[in-house]
């Protein structure tokens, strides 16, 4: 009774704070699903003589055999990742005579006042000031970054040292900077738009004192704006799946494959060891100015060192809430996934740290694969769309709806929300039918350089 009034209560919170057009949205998701499966069930037949036609030529025959191959590779490899997610556990906080030195970076670029919101947020932690070094970096701004982070010298006095580049660099060389600024034995970096709980930090660091082997460990990113806009509702859930189940999986595997620029802390020691290789960065003869967390993650990997995960580390961090921001964001990520993929390709067959290694090849094959298969499927998505729409619709959207329910089902139990898990449903249908050629244009454009956001609007003239 107690989880049918919790589930009463939900529906009536989402209408109740739910605008029209998310309603809308939210409606039109589950009719276009539920039309789907019926569409589905009338088509079956039709589905059956596409099949046969498809086993019918060379081509096709050898189409279906490796996506029946990679079907199987991933759900084998879904199964693996849910086994180790289970035997997945933080790591509780050390004392505070146990923590170790920290210094933490922020670099900002054209943030404005949540520049200061985070540095706030970082000053109220419940670390050990005497322990904590706070830095904050201002990448040659254009709007009025540099004056808040003064306000937040003014405010917290000698717990804040801030500094200014004298031009635009990229976020890299502002990190830069605050690596060679810090004095701890752990470093944190923490995007400028970003707010931290009080007990974040000292769970974040806590693994480097009870693993000697730990060079890098990945916060939990969670959505700050997800209050009236859509996307960042649907991409919290979508964050929750990608933190809270890949990477508990990747870090009892010692081996997350990427510390979120919105929160990671790095074992000094490690990154200095790897510091004139990351700074100086090139791919295909370009500077590398975009992709830095995955970077600095793989060559830290690379030295052997495990790379964990801390569920009870959170931040809260922005996220864009129009299209266009959203596929920027993405591009910029396949690119970088694309290039370390390429990197993490030369070290991972061989001995590169001690123990079990399986694990990460496994994660580095699962990754790489999607890659591979990324513009065959393009193709035949292309063809599938031209030749036999409905059908190509209305199985879709039936994949969709089977395969989004893990993560709507996830996220309810991790929250107890099944009313804002529902987004997960919407998400998937924008991404397969809105954004499915980011990876294979983040392909062909892999080497083009720049973070294609954070630029201030042009004004009009």
């Amino acid at each position: 009774m107690n989880s049918i009034r919790n589930f009463k209560n939900q529906i009536t919170t989402f209408f109740n704070t739910a605008n029209a057009w998310g309603v809308f949205v939210m409606g039109i998701t589950f009719v276009l699903m539920i039309g789907a499966s019926y569409l589905f069930y009338i088509l079956h037949s039709d589905f059956e003589r596409f099949h046969a036609e498809r086993a019918g030529s060379t081509l096709g025959l050898a189409f279906m055999i490796v996506a029946i191959s990679l079907f199987i590779f991933k759900v084998g490899f879904f199964i693996y990742t849910l086994y180790q997610y289970i035997k997945y556990r933080p790591i509780k906080s050390v004392t505070d005579e146990e923590l170790p030195t920290c210094t933490v970076i922020v670099p900002a670029y054209n943030e404005g006042k949540q520049v200061w919101s985070t540095l706030m947020s970082l000053a109220e932690s419940d670390f050990p000031m005497k322990k904590l070094q706070l830095l904050a970096i201002d990448d040659g701004s254009k709007d009025d970054t540099w004056y808040w982070m003064q306000e937040a010298k003014k405010a917290l006095g000698k717990k804040l040292a801030i500094y200014q580049q004298p031009k635009n660099m990229g976020k890299r060389h502002a990190l830069y900077r605050g690596f060679n600024e810090g004095k701890g034995e752990i470093f944190v970096t923490v995007d400028s738009d970003s707010i931290v709980k009080s007990d974040t930090l000292r769970n974040l660091v806590s693994p480097f004192i009870t693993n000697k082997k730990c060079g890098a460990v990945a916060g939990n990113i969670r959505v700050l704006n997800n209050e009236e806009a859509l996307l960042p509702k649907m991409l919290d859930i979508s964050f929750v799946l990608s933190f809270e189940f890949v990477r508990s999986a990747e870090s009892n595997l010692n081996s997350v494959l990427c510390t979120p620029g919105a929160l990671a802390a790095y074992r000094s020691s490690a990154v200095f060891a790897c510091l004139p290789d990351w700074i100086n960065q090139t791919f295909m003869g370009q500077p590398s100015d975009i992709g830095e967390d995955r970077a600095m993650t793989n060559m830290i990997l690379k030295q052997g060192y495990h790379v964990l995960f801390q569920r009870n580390a959170y931040a809260y961090t922005n996220v864009p809430e129009k299209y266009k921001g959203l596929y920027k964001m993405f591009i910029r990520w396949g690119r970088s996934n694309v290039r370390e993929n390429i990197q993490m390709s030369k070290y991972v067959f061989n001995n590169f740290r001690e123990g079990s290694k399986m694990g990460t090849r496994l994660l580095f094959v699962s990754q790489f694969s999607k890659i591979i298969m990324s513009y065959p499927f393009l193709l035949f998505m292309l063809f599938f769309v031209l030749t036999h729409p409905l059908l190509f619709l209305s199985s879709t959207l039936l994949s969709i709806l089977i395969l989004t329910t893990f993560p709507v089902l996830f996220y309810a139990k991790r929250y107890n929300n099944l009313t804002e898990s529902f987004w997960a449903y919407s998400y998937s249908i924008l991404y397969t039918f809105g954004l499915f050629w980011i990876t294979p244009y983040a392909i062909a454009t892999a080497s083009r350089r720049g973070w294609l956001t954070r630029e201030l609007p042009k004004k009009s003239t």
